[in-house]
């Protein structure tokens, strides 16, 4: 059962319930007091970079299974309220389909993996958003829709892509924006305004905008330099500038390796998260990756999580999980660093 089934199954169980109760309570001759509800807790769980050619292309077609890549994690990975992943390659329905290099261009089909991890919300601006072409880009976008899955950073016009999108949950409006540094690859020489380049300045002016229809802000940051182990100077001041700003939480990719966390005034920055979904068994580092868990209660920061994993060709799986082991949802979150994001202490479930 989705997580979206599963979110509509509870609400309308609440709703038959609230129905029943008031059909059948004795009439009040007094008005009824205030219920005062508590704020919703949602889970927003953000992964790294995610790719379906080359080695990854190669392991699904021998599995015969377009979602195996994300088999071992799905259940995770759907549990949380918002799901965001990084979006690496372009579907397109037009091949050829390489099997090698670094133009990306993923078969319709596998998209069945993001399905299955109940991906929400996937940035699609970055380095690779036009390796399919202008066809591409606007295939992508209608068939992540298709699939219930939001597009983020590039849209059907420049306007939109800048505009950003909002998914509620529970009656918090968490609002989303994503950027990339270079659209081009070394394959364009033009520009197009349908994907979001990181320009601080038109970054500040729709982290305006979008605050005026959302609760909480969070920027998907495709910056910095590969394989380096530290943020470069362009992704802190871009990190920095969106927090300024008025943006929650900043989550960056593009480096293929783990980079640090930092707590900038009241946000939170996490610089790379590293490989997903990936194929680079040519460097240690580019072979782990992060996902992190963000708990929201209301609009407030509760506690934030990482999990390590380590990527593999069958898919990514959490680190120190043996194999053949179930994953238990329940027991494998591991507190990030010990704190919460209002520097108290707190236990990991």
């Amino acid at each position: 059962m989705t997580k979206r089934l599963r979110r509509k199954l509870k609400t309308d169980s609440i709703a038959a319930l609230a129905f029943g109760l008031l059909s059948c309570a004795e009439p009040k001759t007094q008005p009824a007091s205030r219920v005062e509800h508590s704020p919703a807790y949602n889970r927003l769980l953000f992964a790294g970079d995610v790719m379906f050619c080359r080695g990854v292309r190669r392991q699904i077609l021998a599995a015969h299974d377009p979602a195996m890549p994300f088999r071992k994690l799905a259940p995770l990975m759907a549990a949380a309220d918002i799901t965001f992943v990084n979006l690496e390659s372009p579907f397109s329905d037009k091949g050829p389909y390489n099997s090698d290099g670094l133009v990306f261009h993923a078969e319709p089909q596998m998209i069945a993996g993001l399905e299955l991890a109940g991906v929400d919300i996937a940035s699609t601006a970055n380095n690779h958003a036009r390796d399919s072409g202008s066809h591409g880009v606007e295939y992508t976008i209608r068939w992540l829709r298709a699939h219930g899955i939001t597009p983020l950073g590039s849209s059907e016009s420049c306007g939109a892509a800048h505009s950003g999108v909002v998914l509620t949950r529970g009656g918090v409006r968490f609002g989303f924006l994503g950027y990339t540094y270079d659209q081009q690859n070394g394959n364009w020489h033009d520009i197009d305004d349908r994907i979001a380049l990181a320009d601080p300045t038109v970054l500040c002016r729709d982290i305006t905008a979008l605050k005026r229809r959302a609760d909480l802000v969070i920027v998907s940051m495709h910056h910095g330099i590969e394989y380096m182990s530290h943020p470069s100077k362009a992704q802190i001041e871009f990190a920095h500038s969106a927090i300024d700003a008025g943006a929650a939480v900043v989550i960056g990719h593009h480096p293929h390796v783990i980079q640090r966390e930092e707590h900038y005034k009241d946000g939170l920055i996490f610089y790379s998260l590293g490989n997903f979904v990936f194929d680079q068994y040519q460097r240690e580092a580019t072979q782990h990756g992060e996902m992190v868990e963000i708990s929201f209660l209301g609009t407030q920061f509760l506690t934030s999580r990482a999990l390590p994993v380590r990527i593999v060709p069958s898919g990514p799986e959490l680190e120190g999980l043996t194999a053949g082991r179930e994953l238990d949802v329940s027991t494998e979150l591991r507190a990030h660093g010990g704190k919460d994001l209002l520097r108290k202490r707190v236990l990991a479930p």
